[in-house]
């Protein structure tokens, strides 16, 4: 469903070249459909970069000025002035804002933030299409207190964790405030001609008074973006070739964490290491850089989030390491849009999260008493290049090598052994994009490979040897950016063992060994459970069309993966064969009202099939919402989904019957200019077996003064599935089911957390940052049945429909009979089984304090405390209480690290 939430500004940024209009205003030449233009002038004296804009050169040159407002007047001009003047020498390209505020300092909504952490407050943007082929963005933002932002490295989506050395300063004064930037030549990539052209782009927001301007102008209606920015002409900027920068590291680590195994001869209660290393930068050309790094640290400075996963499905996690979040934009691939739409995937061809992974294997080797295993892959190496050629070709490559990983073993007669449990691998990932028709018409190219190199047979019987795909891309643009078409193409394949095939032919993606399954073939591509295969070949891809311009705007689109699709070697995939289509129409209301600011209106439906025909998914929905007069956003949403058939819900046991429900959604969130901020938003579902879902999450922002803010965010969901999948399980006698047993229960689970951050900022490089995330779980479940059949929603409950079950509380099992009497001895058939209680309740406290200080540009020093409490219970009853205390009686396991990294380049 649509968001309408106010972003951080990081993620503002990234978006910048989305081609959906930035929160900005005209330039008045602009106006009339003439882009505006500005000149640089060469510095012939030193520039202080301390915002007071003193220098003869701020007042030599004509300035860019003449704003015009996009919100809350829009194509009005600014209320307030704006003039920038652009500057540079052989090494930097220097920024002098102006920003006049009519009540002076008292007018300026100064705030005090950690580096791209902008959220609220006034700023000043500087957007440059360094290319000028009008789809690159690199993005430069400063607020009144010297707070900066940056995202780009003009690449085709803009890249908020990019964070290039350079200096901004601001000081507030009685005209308003000032802005002074001096970025260097060596941070940027531009073509290597001795004159250049940019496109730029400027926006100014003022906070007090909710105004968004800029100085090159579109209307809401249309869509723009770099193609529509002005033109900075006159600079005379250096070749950027062999210029090298270097950033050593040094780390220590301290761990006081809990042995999972008492007993264990390879776990301790404290550890201690300490560890060195670098990485490289080296710009191969103007446009081309090398990123290289050498026993890199690959360590997470914030926690992933708890998570309790009762699917068959994989959680995915976001990517925070700084070598593979860095340009990652470069890489992306399979992008997905749309106005509203739901359970779908945007095609994945790389998730970096899968070099240095969690070992796969486990220890085969009987009799063992105590295993060790490695936390991670260790990476050996890792290198990427990334940039563009002379001709507009964006480059993305990368390379990286893990090694060997065996865990420690120990049998119950005191002999040591190891075990491999990873392999040896290499990762190459290559992306390519061609920006054609003045950026009208982008197509690009990706290729992934995984080699593993095995010592050990039982992890070549669980792994492929090797791992590829390839895709293709296109996003094309006419009538004045009205009209997109966009879409992507992929074909993968892994080979290996035919136990590894085997098992990927029989994973939650696909499911090839269900009875009921109408299989095709195994020839150019896998459409059939083949125990002896060697290979898994597939293809997928996304298209849509659409009208992304106007006040009514359209879409349609469609999204598939074959059966054999499977890409989870070098990307992330949940799941393959499936057909999903969708259609939308919109309306917006972009002129305001004495009712609301904007609106707008979704209509529209999706469905899904399987390729053996099954309806698999549904849906109508409709939302409206938009912001009012006072600055609220507000939105309403629901579904319609009709009863469908489930391939997944049986986990290989056959297709069920998934009843059909309807959705309600409602949110709201108030002025984010205030000290006090917060929104709420709830969910309800209601299906027709008796199934529910209710949701609750808020979010409160607090500012007690420009330098701290505390954010809360309290979050409870109760849910009641009819339909919980428990088991499968082999049985001749189930006729009804192809011989299978497929249990499934009621389960009533309850989820409460509190996320909870606190920033305070102490200067723009000195800041500390708290996290914590209390987070409890309970599963009950109860009324343990089968369906009657395939593609039924009829289900019989055990021991009052047919069989008999029991539960046995000293080892806290069931026992299920579907043919005898599991509580009289000699009573039970041989199809009796036994099962662990499912019921469960989880506890968890995560969190971590980072102190973060930018000693010197590029240089930091990172102090950084984890903690982790967690545990669970075999109950599945929910009560406040009781389980917010029981997570303060879990042990915690804490984490300090010291790291250090100095830069050194210019």
């Amino acid at each position: 469903m649509p968001m309408h939430l106010r972003l951080p500004m990081a993620t503002v940024l990234a978006a910048a070249l989305a081609f959906a209009p930035p929160a900005g205003a005209q330039g008045g030449a602009h106006a009339t459909g003439t882009a505006p233009r500005m000149q640089a002038v060469e510095r012939t004296v030193p520039i202080v970069v301390d915002g007071r804009l003193d220098e003869a050169v701020w007042r030599s040159p004509a300035p860019a000025t003449d704003f015009v407002q996009r919100d809350p007047s829009e194509g009005q001009p600014a209320t307030q002035r704006t003039e920038i003047r652009v500057a540079y020498d052989a090494d930097a390209l220097y920024i002098g804002a102006r920003m006049y505020d009519s009540l002076g300092a008292r007018g300026v909504s100064d705030r005090l933030f950690r580096r791209d952490q902008v959220n609220s407050g006034d700023y000043v943007q500087f957007i440059f299409d360094t290319y000028h082929d009008h789809t690159g963005v690199t993005a430069f933002l400063v607020n009144p207190s010297g707070v900066k932002n940056d995202a780009g490295q003009a690449s085709a989506n803009a890249d908020p964790s990019w964070d290039p050395v350079y200096s901004a300063a601001a000081r507030t004064d009685s005209l308003g405030w000032a802005a002074e930037l001096r970025i260097p030549f060596s941070q940027l990539r531009f073509p290597r001609d001795s004159m250049q052209t940019w496109g730029l782009q400027v926006e100014r927001f003022v906070e007090r008074l909710n105004e968004n301007s800029s100085w090159s102008f579109w209307p809401k209606r249309e869509s723009g973006g770099p193609a529509r920015y002005g033109h900075l002409e006159g600079i005379r900027a250096p070749r950027n070739r062999g210029r090298v920068e270097l950033l050593p590291y040094a780390l220590s680590r301290a761990s006081y964490v809990r042995p999972t195994q008492p007993g264990s001869p390879f776990q301790s209660a404290s550890e201690y290491s300490t560890r060195v290393g670098a990485d490289l930068k080296y710009q191969l050309s103007s446009t081309l850089t090398l990123d290289a790094t050498i026993n890199p640290d690959f360590g997470q400075v914030e926690v992933d989030p708890a998570v309790v996963n009762l699917s068959a499905f994989e959680t995915f996690f976001a990517e925070r390491r700084p070598f593979f979040v860095e340009g990652s934009g470069l890489f992306g691939f399979g992008g997905f849009s749309c106005f509203n739409c739901s359970n779908v995937s945007s095609m994945s061809l790389f998730y970096s999260r899968r070099i240095g992974r969690a070992p796969q294997g486990s220890v085969t080797q009987g009799g063992t008493e105590y295993v060790e295993r490695p936390e991670n892959s260790t990476i050996l190496g890792a290198a990427k290049v990334t940039g563009r050629t002379s001709g507009g070709l964006q480059v993305g490559l990368l390379n990286a090598v893990t090694r060997s990983e065996r865990a420690l073993g120990q049998d119950t007669l005191g002999m040591q052994f190891t075990e491999e449990v990873e392999p040896a691998s290499n990762y190459f990932v290559g992306r390519v994009r061609q920006n054609l028709r003045g950026g009208n018409l982008t197509v690009g190219a990706i290729a992934t490979s995984v080699i593993r190199r095995f010592e050990s047979d039982a992890l070549e019987a669980r792994l492929p040897g090797h791992a590829e795909a390839v895709g293709v891309d296109w996003d094309a643009w006419w009538k004045n950016r009205t009209y997109h078409l966009m879409g992507n193409f992929a074909f993968s394949s892994v080979a290996g063992d035919s136990n590894s095939i085997l098992r990927l032919q029989n994973s939650s993606a696909r499911y090839f060994q269900r009875p009921d399954r109408q299989s095709g073939g195994n020839g150019m591509f896998s459409d059939l459970l083949d125990p002896s295969a060697t290979a898994l070949r597939g293809h997928g891809g996304y298209l849509r069309m659409a009208k992304d311009a106007g006040e009514w705007q359209w879409e349609g689109a469609v999204n598939y993966r074959s059966p054999g699709f499977e890409v989870n070697d070098a990307a992330f995939l949940n799941r393959a064969d499936y057909v999903w289509t969708l259609a939308n129409v919109m309306r917006r209301w972009n002129t305001p009202t004495r009712h609301y600011r904007s609106w707008q209106a979704i209509v529209g439906g999706q469905q899904e099939y399987n390729f053996d025909g099954d309806r698999t998914g549904a849906q109508l929905h409709l939302f409206t919402g938009g912001q009012l007069t006072n600055y609220w956003n507000v939105a309403f949403y629901t579904e319609v989904h009709p009863a469908v058939n489930d391939d997944r819900l049986t986990r290989g046991a056959g297709v069920a019957r998934r009843p059909g429900d309807y959705l309600l959604h409602a949110r709201m969130s108030t002025d984010p200019r205030k000290a006090l901020l917060y929104s709420l938003n709830g969910n309800y579902i209601q299906d027709t077996d008796g199934g529910s879902y209710t949701s609750m999450t808020g979010s409160v922002r607090i500012r007690p003064a420009p330098h701290v803010q505390l954010t809360m965010g309290p979050s409870y969901s109760f849910s009641r599935n009819t339909q919980q999948f428990v088991l499968r399980r082999d049985d001749a006698t189930a006729t009804h089911f192809f011989g299978q047993r497929a249990v499934v229960a009621n389960l009533a689970q309850h989820q409460l957390s509190m996320n909870t951050r606190l920033n305070w900022t102490f200067t723009p490089t000195l800041t500390l940052e708290l996290f914590a995330q209390p987070f409890v779980f309970a599963g009950d479940y109860e009324r343990f049945s089968e369906f009657t059949g395939p593609r039924t929603l009829e289900k019989k409950e055990y021991g009052q429909d047919f069989g008999t079950i029991c539960f046995d509380q000293a080892n806290n099992e069931y026992t299920a009979d579907p043919n005898g009497n599991c509580a009289v001895e000699g009573a039970r058939s041989a199809q009796a089984f036994s099962f662990g209680n499912p019921d469960l309740n989880v506890r968890s406290l995560r969190g971590n304090a980072v102190l973060r200080w930018e000693y010197r540009p590029g240089s930091t020093l990172f102090l950084v405390w984890q903690q982790q409490r967690g545990g669970g219970e075999a109950f599945g009853d929910f009560d406040f209480g009781r389980d917010a205390a029981g997570i303060f009686r879990q042990r915690a396991d804490n984490i300090f690290v010291i790291k250090a990294s100095y830069w050194i380049g210019r």
